[in-house]
């Protein structure tokens, strides 16, 4: 039995959201690789950049946060104090627990990540792009930032 022709807007909605979603991926991938300043894992970025936006927050909290259990983010944690990017202080509130946060070094290399990850995207965006396309892309850009919008 033949199946129903399905609405042309929906499969071409379909088509561009893989297209998009492809693109995103491979658009991340060649950021960090471009970034190779830090070799930091998947969650010890994640936690580097919660501490960043947060200031501190305790183990339980960043695991609460990122959906783990305390002891994996116990882990994750003792890597990075190890490594000398998150340092621990008695909670003022609680002696007895201990908030996290970056330490000098953390935020200057998130800066030198940024840094290297820009300067790509701005050499590549300059030898690839004539300054139409180049506004064309900034008009992309905007379309893209509504994907974000809350309804």
């Amino acid at each position: 039995m033949p199946t129903p022709l399905a609405d042309p807007s929906t499969e071409a909605a379909h088509a561009l959201a893989v297209d998009l979603r492809m693109l995103a991926s491979q658009l991340r991938r060649r950021l960090r690789q471009e970034a190779s300043v830090a070799d930091w894992t998947e969650s010890q970025r994640a936690v580097l950049l919660r501490l960043e936006r947060q200031v501190a927050a305790t183990v339980t909290e960043l695991a609460t946060a990122e959906g783990v259990r305390s002891q994996s983010m116990g882990a994750t944690v003792a890597s990075l104090i190890e490594a000398g990017y998150v340092k621990g202080a008695p909670d003022p509130a609680d002696g007895r627990r201990t908030l996290l946060s970056l330490t000098p070094q953390a935020r200057k290399m998130i800066r030198q990540v940024r840094a290297a990850r820009e300067d790509w995207l701005q050499r590549t965006i300059s030898a690839r792009y004539s300054l139409a396309e180049q506004k064309q892309l900034a008009a992309a850009v905007k379309l893209l930032q509504r994907l974000l919008d809350t309804p």
